[in-house]
């Protein structure tokens, strides 16, 4: 595979591209309106980009004192697999090396990748959705 660069920025022009690799894992909610919030609100980005193509993408949360959330571990399906994810996550824990807690929520089927990397299943971890079927998949009773 030719050489993968990593990003830790981004440009109006990459929000178009990034919709598409959205679209591609098959999250249909996120078009360019959406993700131009959701990146301007994330603290944190990691671009995975080849021959200038954005080809996957990570972004965060973090009060940069002691706290970190990582949302969006997103890799193009044609390039799953090659450890462009593994890139990613590394690329933002860097960042988070002095924080206390970094938290993840893992889509479902992609446990064991997190838990590879180092994450580890809280004992207290809790959340409310708002979106019963979302509840249903994530949440226990």
């Amino acid at each position: 595979m030719d050489s993968i660069t990593i990003y830790n920025s981004y440009s109006d022009q990459d929000i178009t591209r990034m919709v598409e690799v959205y679209k591609s894992v098959g999250w249909m909610n996120h078009d360019y309106h959406k993700v131009s919030i959701i990146l301007n609100n994330s603290t944190h980005i990691a671009i995975a980009k080849l021959d200038d193509n954005i080809i996957g993408f990570a972004r965060a949360l973090s009060d940069g004192v002691f706290n970190a959330a990582i949302y969006d571990v997103v890799v193009c399906p044609e390039y799953q697999r090659r450890g462009i994810a593994k890139i990613l996550l590394r690329n933002l824990l860097a960042q988070f090396e002095n924080l206390s807690c970094i938290h993840l929520i893992s889509t479902t089927g992609n446990e064991t990748f997190y838990k590879k990397m180092g994450f580890k299943k809280l004992t207290t971890g809790m959340a409310i959705y708002h979106k019963a079927h979302l509840e249903k998949e994530y949440t226990e009773g």
